[in-house]
């Protein structure tokens, strides 16, 4: 059945909407599996996708919740000193899984939604497996990474979605840090309207004058040491807070 001119209006008027069209696309999606949900096999992920679950589906309503793969899991690691002083008293919930990619989010997502955690703000950083990994290409990460902005504003309507650029990876330019760019550049421009969803891109702070990554902030220059994470934190106090006060 045809689309009405109307209704495709309405949709387009929705970069949310029109994100998950994308999202769905064969153009972008080809044959991976950036936008189809996927529970992690792994048997050493599955006591930490378990737990993230189970805090999701249990944890009292949260101001702001951090989803993402390692690197957000490792506020509870490297970056716990810094999570306790500046986000457990806004009451904050971390739902990181080491290794995840947007497919994995999206289950996640779908195993159990953001809804009844209510949160004001949704820290979001995602998509470095899925180049790291080999498994997509920029338009694919890209893909996903739209997918799950759009699941998430689905469960969560009223919470602002800080959605963090792909951090650099890789101590010099390389291919990967070129397909890290586009990612963002385009996760930019899809977004830049959009009230709902602010973009927070730190990336040249982590990146020197001589176009390297700092082992003072990424020791393997892809993980946060606890200066690599105060970096992070700093990033977001400003649009955080903005986002709490409504």
């Amino acid at each position: 059945m045809p689309i009405s001119t109307t209704i495709v209006s309405r949709l387009l008027g929705s970069t949310i909407l029109l994100a998950c069209l994308l999202a769905m696309s064969p153009i972008f999606t080809s044959k991976q599996s950036t936008v189809t949900p996927a529970a992690r096999t792994e048997e050493g992920i599955l006591p930490r996708q378990a737990e993230v679950i189970r805090r999701a589906r249990e944890s009292a309503p949260v101001n702001v919740v951090f989803v993402g793969d390692s690197i957000t899991q490792a506020w509870e690691d490297g970056g716990a000193a810094i999570w306790k002083d500046r986000f457990a008293s806004a009451g904050a919930l971390n739902l990181g899984v080491s290794g995840d990619r947007t497919e994995h989010v999206l289950w996640r997502l779908d195993q159990a939604p953001l809804t009844r955690l209510a949160p004001k703000a949704v820290v979001l950083l995602i998509g470095t497996n899925n180049l790291g990994h080999g498994t997509a290409n920029a338009a694919q990460t890209f893909s996903g990474i739209c997918a799950v902005v759009a699941k998430i504003h689905s469960q969560v309507p009223n919470a602002r979605i800080l959605l963090c650029a792909i951090f650099p990876r890789e101590e010099n330019m390389n291919a990967m840090r070129g397909d890290v760019a586009q990612v963002n550049q385009a996760l930019a421009s899809a977004f830049a309207n959009d009230s709902s969803v602010r973009i927070i891109d730190l990336c040249t702070s982590f990146i020197g004058i001589d176009g390297k990554i700092s082992a003072r902030l990424m020791p393997d220059f892809l993980h946060l040491t606890p200066a690599g994470y105060q970096v992070w934190a700093d990033g977001i106090r400003t649009p955080l807070e903005d986002a709490l006060k409504k």
